[in-house]
């Protein structure tokens, strides 16, 4: 992967509905590489979705939280991970190193919808602790930008 390819990709993570026509002018290239460049990218699963960033206030989600999860064991990964695919309200799951093993993104209408599903996660066998963390405002959203590229880490 190459400048170019990383500046493809930089054009369609601000706007993934862009044309090829318009990239090809940021990029300086046909519009028949550009679109070549994108089949490669696809094809090698660099690029492995096209997707939206919804305003979640307008969708009835009020409450972003993060909420740290201690699991007992390991073996009771794979059941965890299974439950937070499960949930509509958990937008992101991570394995973490560190004090506690996952870190979990929510969007829920309100306080009382996320003790709700506190509980919920609580209640899922191995979990041993929690922390939940009230997001205040959103500061930036966004894809992993040059930096990330140039260490080999990924959005």
């Amino acid at each position: 992967m190459d400048s170019v390819d990383r500046s493809i990709l930089e054009c369609l993570s601000e706007n993934a509905r862009q044309s090829a026509t318009e990239i090809s002018h940021k990029v300086h290239l046909s519009i028949a590489a550009v679109i070549e460049r994108i089949r490669k990218l696809e094809r090698q699963g660099v690029i492995r979705q096209y997707t939206i960033v919804a305003d979640q206030h307008k969708m009835g989600n009020d409450v972003t939280a993060l909420m740290e999860v201690s699991l007992e064991h390991p073996r009771y990964y794979e059941e965890f991970a299974r439950a937070m695919e499960e949930m509509p309200s958990v937008a992101a799951c991570y394995y973490l190193t560190g004090e506690f093993d996952f870190m979990i993104r929510i969007h829920t209408p309100s306080a009382e919808t996320l003790e709700q599903l506190h509980r919920v996660i609580k209640s899922v066998p191995g979990v041993s602790a929690t922390k939940t963390y009230f997001v205040l405002k959103e500061v930036k959203h966004g894809p992993c930008t040059e930096f990330c590229a140039e260490n080999g880490a990924s959005a």
